[in-house]
């Protein structure tokens, strides 16, 4: 039958009607399911509101996983760093460096001993009063700990090789006296007060001390927390106790500054190789900038023969590996830049600044990431700038640049953390002297110097102190790091 042959409905009629009527008409519900399909349109917002508090609880005990496990041995090699003994075992998250009862201690003994609070001293005249803490067992007589001051040096490196003076030739110090007796169910705790006097002429910047005790009695407490116990709790011993606050807590920190310097010049190696990279990186962040935005400008939005070439030569050197051209390099630096370098007085440019800024002036990341973000802004901008008679400079240095902030503030974060972080090409040309190496090149001479004594104290702060720049230019262009990455991913 065909369509126009069906017999229609009239819109008034019955039927029409009964239809209408029953299409209007809710449907039926199974007996049992009211309940079960009401909550199905409306859910309860608590059930809602509990399911979105586990999801939010779940992403964040994820994201809290990922950060332990990526900053976690920065910040274990951060509480390494600020103990006396980095070495000791089973290892220690709470030092006692980070105890605000041993920073009052510190503070008050570098006060006796002559200094100011945050730097102590051990000033002739000047006396220091030390009391200890042993628990003797039930039925045991309690013995008074012997004291010494021992002629010891600081650490392994410079401080090995101290000719003096020492607190041991000047110090007296006075028989420990019993101030005081707490008994306990498992002993009596047994306090001791001695004192220590300057009595030579000179100043000493350390005065180190070890206490021992007979088998049995069990140390419990000091006015300053030791340094390290030996001898299964017998000893317990001091590098300094009148070191004041800072040295105190930042010891290892104190030393990397205090115990490297240049036997020839005297001039401090740690200053001079944190001067050294922040001198590299600041003008290696300069050019980049400079060379990697005009480049990638000229690459995006002027039309010249053979810019495909030049792009795609750009690309091919992304992809070779730096270690590949080090021999290369090398020899070009070596002869002077094939004798250029004789122009400016120089016959090689290798243990220079010169020579390894010469190197990487710019890289072809940089022009890379420049180029792929003026590709994302419109084109409409510089149209505009050029009806109004801007030329070329004009719109790139006041139209261009001021909107390139995000992709500049990402290049100066990769720049620089690169160039600090550098460590196989300024091993190659930067050798000699010593007040030339970059941070990270004179942190491998900490290796042979406190690494060979297991010394690994000013290693770890060393290594904290070279992250730390890295960490604040982070923070403070994270910002612009974050846009400037998610521009160059995009082509408008």
């Amino acid at each position: 039958m065909k369509m126009a042959d069906m017999p229609t409905i009239p819109r008034g009629s019955a039927t029409g009607r009964r239809s209408k009527v029953s299409a209007d008409l809710p449907r039926p519900i199974r007996p049992g399911a009211g309940a079960a399909y009401a909550e199905t349109i409306q859910p309860d917002p608590r059930w809602i509101a509990r399911r979105r508090w586990a999801r939010a609880g779940i992403i964040y005990t994820l994201l809290l996983a990922c950060s332990l496990l990526f900053v976690g041995p920065l910040l274990f090699a951060l509480l390494s760093s600020l103990k006396d003994n980095p070495s000791e075992w089973p290892p220690r998250l709470d030092p006692p460096q980070l105890n605000p009862a041993n920073w009052a201690a510190a503070w008050q003994l570098g006060r006796q001993g002559g200094g100011n609070g945050w730097f102590g001293q051990f000033a002739p005249g000047r006396s220091v009063s030390f009391e200890v803490r042993y628990l003797v067992p039930p039925g045991a007589a309690a013995v008074p700990p012997q004291v010494q001051v021992p002629r010891r040096v600081p650490g392994a490196g410079a401080g090995a090789v101290r000719l003096g003076p020492f607190a041991a030739d000047v110090a007296e110090v006075s028989p420990p006296q019993e101030v005081s007796r707490q008994p306990l169910a498992r002993g009596t705790v047994v306090t001791y007060r001695f004192r220590i006097r300057n009595a030579g002429t000179v100043a000493v910047d350390r005065l180190p001390l070890d206490v021992s005790v007979p088998a049995g009695q069990v140390f419990q407490g000091a006015t300053l927390w030791p340094s390290r116990q030996e001898r299964q709790g017998r000893v317990q011993s001091w590098n300094n106790v009148t070191a004041g606050l800072i040295p105190y807590v930042f010891n290892n920190y104190v030393r990397v500054f205090r115990e490297n310097y240049s036997r020839s010049t005297g001039q401090n190696l740690f200053l001079a190789w944190i001067r050294n990279s922040f001198l590299l990186a600041t003008v290696r962040v300069l050019t980049t900038l400079v060379f990697a935005a005009m480049a990638g400008y000229a690459l995006a939005r002027l039309r010249f023969p053979g810019r495909n070439a030049v792009f795609f030569t750009l690309l091919f050197s992304m992809m070779i590996p730096s270690q590949v051209l080090f021999i290369s390099n090398y020899l070009v630096l070596r002869d002077g830049i094939w004798g250029l370098a004789q122009i400016w007085g120089q016959q090689t440019l290798l243990n220079s600044f010169t020579g390894y800024l010469l190197s990487s002036v710019v890289t072809a990341s940089g022009v890379f990431i420049m180029k792929q973000f003026f590709e994302s802004l419109p084109a409409s901008l510089e149209e505009a700038a050029r009806i109004d008679g801007a030329g070329y400079i004009q719109v790139f240095t006041r139209v261009i640049l001021p909107l390139a902030r995000p992709a500049l503030g990402a290049l100066t974060i990769l720049t620089f953390q690169g160039t600090w972080n550098e460590f196989f090409w300024p091993l190659v040309v930067l050798t000699a002297p010593q007040d030339r190496f970059t941070l990270t090149v004179g942190l491998l001479s900490f290796r042979r110097t406190y690494g060979v004594a297991f010394d690994w104290g000013p290693l770890l702060a060393g290594a904290i102190i070279s992250a730390l720049p890295v960490i604040i230019l982070y923070l403070v262009f994270q910002r612009y790091f974050v846009e400037g990455i998610s521009f160059t991913g995009t082509k408008g």
